[in-house]
């Protein structure tokens, strides 16, 4: 059975909920001297368990951009009805 667009958006906006927690994670424990390894291996794998290749997508995500996207999306949704 096909998905709705409504449930393509929902899963999209999941996702990218979870990579915003993700990336969040990251910049508080980020600094200048300690490498994304380190930082996958002690702070976000333990918690997340998403492999490193995972994390480059999620670094690599306009996350933000995507999700105000997405809440324009709806917005004009609601505003239809």
């Amino acid at each position: 059975m096909p998905m709705s667009p409504n449930q393509k958006k929902g899963i999209k906006k999941n996702k990218l909920l979870r990579y915003k927690d993700v990336l969040d994670l990251y910049n508080e424990k980020k600094t200048e001297d300690i490498p994304v390894i380190v930082i996958w291996r002690k702070h976000i794998y333990p918690r997340f368990y998403i492999s490193r290749k995972t994390l480059y997508i999620i670094l690599a995500t306009p996350v933000v951009k995507e999700l105000k996207e997405i809440a324009a999306i709806e917005e004009q949704q609601l505003q239809m009805f």
